[in-house]
């Protein structure tokens, strides 16, 4: 079925397939992981190839490397960075106060698809948003489209670097609407600045990865 999204483009039935194989991708890779791999490899050859392509540039480049050198590059790139912060809302708000409203907006957002949520990750986490498009595509594709310079930055950054898991955002932004010319100047912005460095507490607004699929998960 077409789904219209909120910016006048339309999802298409290979999205959710393709928002769900870059959230398993995004974890970290754990034990389960080499199955992940397994299976982006066989859900990619049925998605378009510019969305394909960088998946299985990836799957390749992980099949071949040694678990454990995975999970440390995945430790340097996503927890040591924080121009790779694998955390949406992170790239607009910061450690500020203005964060936590924008975490319980994305809490919500998935209480009112009615999706139970855990207590063990931030709901702006990649992983759990692409999650939650791939099951709610509607809403789903509002939030991806709403983090649209946070993602761009989040990809030029990786890539910047050389980081594998580079390809998976190069998919992620071939699911989506090329940036407007409002989007690029927000980039820019972004790049330029930084996001604000106001230092506070986000206890209060921890919210959950998505249940029941318990395979995703952010940096440890």
């Amino acid at each position: 079925m077409m789904r219209k999204t909120s910016r006048g483009s339309r999802a298409e039935d290979w999205h959710p397939h393709a928002w769900q194989t870059q959230s398993l991708l995004l974890g970290y890779p754990d034990a389960h992981f080499a199955r992940h791999l397994d299976l982006a490899a066989r859900v990619a050859a049925g998605l378009p190839q510019p969305v394909a392509r960088p998946l299985l540039d990836f799957t390749a480049h992980a099949g071949r490397t040694a678990p454990d050198d995975l999970a440390t590059a995945y430790v340097a790139t996503f927890d040591h960075r924080k121009r790779c912060c694998l955390y949406l809302t992170y790239y607009t708000h910061g450690d500020t106060r203005k964060r936590g409203p924008a975490l319980l907006r994305l809490k919500q957002a998935y209480a009112a698809a009615g999706r139970r949520l855990s207590d063990d990750e931030l709901p702006d986490h990649l992983a759990v948003v692409l999650e939650f498009a791939a099951t709610e595509p509607d809403a789903g594709v509002r939030l991806l489209t709403e983090h649209r310079a946070g993602l761009e930055l989040l990809r030029l950054a990786l890539t910047d670097d050389g980081s594998p898991w580079a390809c998976v955002l190069d998919s992620v932004s071939a699911t989506l609407p090329a940036l407007a010319g409002d989007e690029r100047e927000a980039v820019l912005r972004l790049a330029a600045a930084g996001p604000p460095d106001e230092q506070v507490g986000l206890d209060p607004y921890a919210t959950p990865v998505l249940l029941p699929d318990p395979t995703v998960r952010g940096p440890r």
